[in-house]
């Protein structure tokens, strides 16, 4: 028995007309999508503010008034956690649809994930796993939508359904974590944001077709695409969204932790990589819990400083603005001088440098008419050929994300089924508190010999991304000998030297030798996370390219 898991979307946003694709495109028993991140529960809590109606992603149900019919048509399941902070809405929307269509979907849903909130606290939500998911499509359910849910429970959910695995099977429902997070980026896993995407045609990237996965009873898979679509999947595209957004070997859910240390991928033909050898363990004994709040208002004004002096313009510029500030000056001030600027540039822009100002405070006013008057009032007594990249608007206000933990038992996991049963799913039978892996033996070094100063990409590919306030940098090299060299020369103290950004902050690095990967988890580099805006790279996705830019020794025979 094969199961035939699709994707159509990583993200609120993602492309429209990808559940037209993968439901017209090839075989499918069903069909996922994507919908939530951290920020996207920030928009929909704010959404819901307004609208007590809201709270769910809307490019959903549009994308449904073809998709249900198609759907029916072919018999393939959907499940998405589109319903976001309001499953049971999106429901009831979805079973209005279907009845002006004249279409007897039959729509359920998982609800229980949402937590009592807190002062400011937009959204509180825990993780939940695919029991719900489960007990849903047991029940008939041809439309499966969920809160929030982790990425990969929209595999494991369908998986547990269709081959009856029951919460003791660690081994097959880690291989399908494992397929559940290589499918919940879309395209991420067949050749899109790819470090080594030079390497292949560029009108086979042009448009990379979505991910599908082929399970297994026995706890294999087979990461593929449909006949015909763009893009490609071999080992390094399925490694580079194995890295995303992981830290240590194990990697934790509700329903399993999965052993990424063990996973062994192998080519299986064109466009299709095999996943086999997972382990898994029992789950924790808490949820992990997203909590969106308002952390303030932000304003932010650039500086556009052309031709000579640079460095002089900036510090005049500051020292004009910090004297025209309001008393006491807002709680954040943030000066960051980004150095585009070339010498005897051919044209105006490139002979630019930028000058960004960002300042918080939870007084709107403070970041407001406060900073864009005294941006303004300077116009014509600042530094020569002072303009900025846009008017000076408002204070807006910012998010902040926190992560929480909660004893599984404390969080109502529940599916309501189409009838309108409401079924309670279990805790798990059994749980195991997460502890480190030890460091793995590592092979011996490559011999002396001589060296060329390179960027770290020319052999090593990455990708990186954002975990609340924390950032995670994978690094993958595609042979034994590159592994050699990469694993005793990459310490985590050459990658604080490599980012300097990173030099004062906590990084820990993980081995992972079947893959040829080290994962670095860096501490609070991204502030309070993406809606807070801390840093140019706010969900740090291209850290992982700044690294590979860096020049270091590189031994010969590599290159």
């Amino acid at each position: 028995m094969i199961l035939r898991i699709g994707n159509a979307s990583g993200f609120y946003g993602d492309r429209f007309d990808a559940v037209r694709e993968m439901l017209t495109g090839g075989e499918l028993d069903v069909l996922t999508g994507d919908y939530l991140a951290e920020l996207t529960m920030l928009i929909l809590g704010r959404d819901l503010m307004k609208d007590p109606s809201a709270g769910y992603a809307k490019t959903f149900l549009r994308q449904m008034e073809e998709g249900l019919a198609l759907a029916h048509e072919r018999g393939v399941r959907i499940v998405a956690n589109a319903g976001g902070l309001n499953p049971a809405g999106l429901a009831d929307a979805l079973r209005a649809l279907a009845g002006r269509l004249g279409i007897p979907a039959r729509i359920a849903h998982v609800e229980g994930d949402r937590l009592p909130p807190g002062p400011d606290v937009l959204a509180a939500n825990a993780y939940l796993g695919g029991g719900g998911i489960a007990a849903c499509l047991a029940a008939g359910a041809d439309v499966v939508v969920t809160g929030r849910v982790t990425d990969a429970a929209l595999v494991t959910g369908p998986a547990q359904w269709f081959f009856g695995w029951g919460p003791e099977a660690y081994d097959e429902l880690a291989c399908a974590v494992v397929a559940g997070h290589v499918l919940e980026c879309g395209t991420q896993a067949t050749g899109g944001n790819y470090a080594f995407f030079t390497g292949h045609d560029p009108a086979v990237l042009r448009r990379p077709g979505f991910p599908l996965a082929e399970l297994h009873a026995d706890g294999s898979a087979v990461i593929t695409k449909h006949p015909g679509t763009g893009g490609l999947v071999d080992t390094g595209t399925v490694t580079a969204q194995l890295l995303y957004e992981t830290a240590g070997a194990r990697y934790a859910g509700p329903d399993v932790t999965a052993r990424l240390d063990t996973v062994r991928l192998t080519q299986d033909g064109p466009d299709r990589v095999r996943i086999d050898g997972v382990r898994g363990e029992a789950p924790p004994p808490t949820l992990k819990a997203g909590l969106c709040r308002l952390g303030g208002f932000r304003n932010e004004v650039v500086f556009v400083l052309t031709g000579l002096d640079i460095e002089a313009k900036a510090a005049l510029v500051r020292d004009q603005i910090a004297d025209a500030l309001a008393e006491p000056p807002p709680r954040e001030v943030r000066w960051e001088l980004v150095r585009t600027d070339r010498e005897d540039a051919a044209s105006e822009e490139t002979a630019s440098a930028l000058l960004r100002l960002v300042v918080r405070d939870p007084d709107p006013e403070k970041v407001g008419r406060a900073l864009t008057g005294a941006a303004i009032e300077l116009a014509l007594a600042s530094y020569p050929g002072f303009h900025v990249t846009a008017p000076p608007g408002k204070g807006a206000p910012y998010g902040v994300f926190e992560s929480a933990y909660v004893p599984v038992g404390e969080v109502p996991h529940t599916a309501v089924l189409p009838d309108g049963t409401r079924v309670s799913v279990p805790v798990p039978p059994g749980t195991r508190a997460l502890e480190p892996v030890p460091e793995p033996d590592l092979p011996p070094p490559l011999p002396p010999g001589p060296v060329r100063r390179v960027p770290l990409g020319r052999i090593a590919g990455a990708r990186s991304g954002d975990k609340g306030g924390d950032a995670n940098v994978g690094v993958w090299v595609r042979t034994e000998e590159e592994w050699r060299w990469l694993v005793h020369t990459l310490t985590a103290d050459r990658f604080r030297e490599l980012l300097p950004e990173t030099k004062e902050l906590p990084v820990e690095r993980h081995v992972l030798p079947n893959l040829r990967a080290l994962n670095f988890a860096v501490t609070g580099l991204l502030g309070e996370g993406v809606a807070s805006q801390a840093r140019f790279d706010p969900q740090a996705k291209a850290l992982g390219e700044w690294l590979r830019s860096r020049h270091l020794d590189v031994p010969e025979v590599l290159l």
